[in-house]
């Protein structure tokens, strides 16, 4: 079986996804993105056991999967999911000192997200999961194909 091009490639594919966080964010540079993404991160595996994140991660981009398992201690009883406005504020009070996360990061991370993945399979995985989690990752465009996967 030869490699998988996500990890033949995943400093591409990294590079990639934050450059579009850093555009839809308007962030300056590869660490404010990184805040950012771990921040949203952390807020939605908050709310998953072991065995639904390790789900949602198996269709992420290896970089970005090991982002969203770094440091994870899976809760007994995960937390449930809430109104956009207090995830964002939980988002944005991961490493409060160094976060200039906007108020769009959810929104902003999914869209870069979708583009940087087989949406098939993202969505696939988000109906298993629990309720909120697929309006955790909604995008709302004008234009599907501005979430058509860059790199194939």
């Amino acid at each position: 079986m030869p490699m998988p091009w996500t990890y033949r490639h995943a400093s591409k594919e990294f590079a990639g996804f934050l450059a579009d966080v850093k555009l839809r964010m308007a962030l300056e540079s590869d660490n404010m993105a990184y805040t950012a993404v771990d921040g949203v991160f952390q807020v939605f595996r908050r709310r998953l056991t072991a065995e639904q994140g390790l789900a949602f991660a198996s269709v992420l981009p290896s970089v970005l999967r090991a982002m969203f398992v770094k440091d994870w201690a899976p809760a007994e009883h995960p937390v449930p999911f809430t109104d956009r406005r207090t995830l964002t504020r939980e988002v944005r009070a991961v490493r409060p000192h160094h976060n200039l996360t906007p108020d769009s990061a959810i929104e902003d991370t999914a869209w870069a997200l979708r583009r940087c993945i087989d949406q098939r399979d993202l969505d696939r995985v988000l109906a298993r999961l629990p309720e909120g989690a697929v309006a955790y990752w909604r995008v709302d465009v004008e234009d599907p194909r501005e979430l058509d996967q860059r790199i194939v």
